[in-house]
């Protein structure tokens, strides 16, 4: 009998908790780059109920993508993607940064909407960084929507960047407009995709940091945010259930700042002493 699949890339909390929440009765094909991170993530939900499988993908590598999606093709009918994997600028170079999160990012939606199911649905995790980059020209924005996956990298505004945050708020930017990009495709084949763009959500590595030789300056920005503190997972998978759900069949092709307002304070509130450092 064929499963009804989902299939996550990147196992850590956020994309765990956004499982839980559309993987129920579904196989959860649990990928990652390091195996370890995909079977601990498969203990933890085959101990909660769910079916899971896992296997080692890479997302900046169109290689990896497509065994990834030939691998969930032989267990049933993708339904879901959940695409929570990428690189933080703290965690690599501006390369790895643009191959893995933004050309990355681009062909995973560009080969999943080919094959994803009629009712199906995509989130993918961007960030509010991409939101604290300025604006860009109509023509940038169009460039980084429209541009064959191959030619994204060699865009000159992109060859350009030397800076790790630059890459990053580029690279979230563009996922963004790829969502809008790619929905017209995965709405032929009556499937939605969208974005959501998480600030600081309290997960092992941001633990890490609040404990970290730069606590102070997260502690404070989160104090000085309208929400006042950080964000759960929990949180992102409410938002990320709703988005894939039968009650959010009309959104698609959207971005969702869920970041407790820290935006907002960046351009026009409290936060905005951030600007001199971004």
């Amino acid at each position: 009998m064929q499963k009804n699949v989902v299939v996550l890339l990147g196992t850590g909390s956020i994309g765990q908790a956004i499982a839980r929440r559309v993987g129920a009765g579904k196989h959860i094909v649990l990928a990652d780059l390091k195996q370890e991170n995909a079977e601990r993530a498969a203990k933890i939900l085959e101990d909660a109920g769910f079916e899971t499988s896992t296997i080692v993908a890479d997302l900046g590598s169109k290689e990896s993508i497509l065994k990834l999606i030939d691998a969930a093709q032989k267990i049933g009918t993708v339904k879901n993607l959940i695409n929570a994997a990428g690189v933080s600028p703290s965690q690599a170079s501006v390369q790895d940064i643009l191959r893995v999160d933004l050309y990355g990012t681009a062909v995973l939606l560009e080969e999943f909407g080919k094959i994803i199911a009629e009712g199906g649905s995509g989130v993918v995790i961007s960030s509010q960084s991409g939101h604290r980059l300025g604006a860009l020209s109509e023509e940038q924005n169009e460039q980084l929507a429209t541009s064959p996956t191959d030619e994204l990298l060699s865009l000159p505004f992109i060859k350009a960047i030397t800076d790790t945050l630059k890459a990053y708020q580029y690279s979230k930017r563009c996922n963004v407009l790829r969502v809008m990009y790619e929905a017209s495709r995965w709405g032929k084949r009556g499937a939605t995709i969208n974005s959501i763009s998480p600030g600081i959500i309290i997960t092992p590595l941001a633990n890490d940091e609040l404990h970290g030789p730069r606590a102070e300056g997260y502690l404070k920005m989160l104090r000085l945010c309208p929400a006042g503190r950080a964000g759960t997972p929990d949180e992102v998978g409410d938002l990320a259930e709703f988005l894939m759900s039968s009650r959010g069949r009309w959104i698609s092709g959207s971005d969702f700042l869920i970041d407790g307002g820290t935006t907002a304070s960046y351009w026009y509130g409290d936060l905005q002493y951030l600007k001199a450092t971004h």
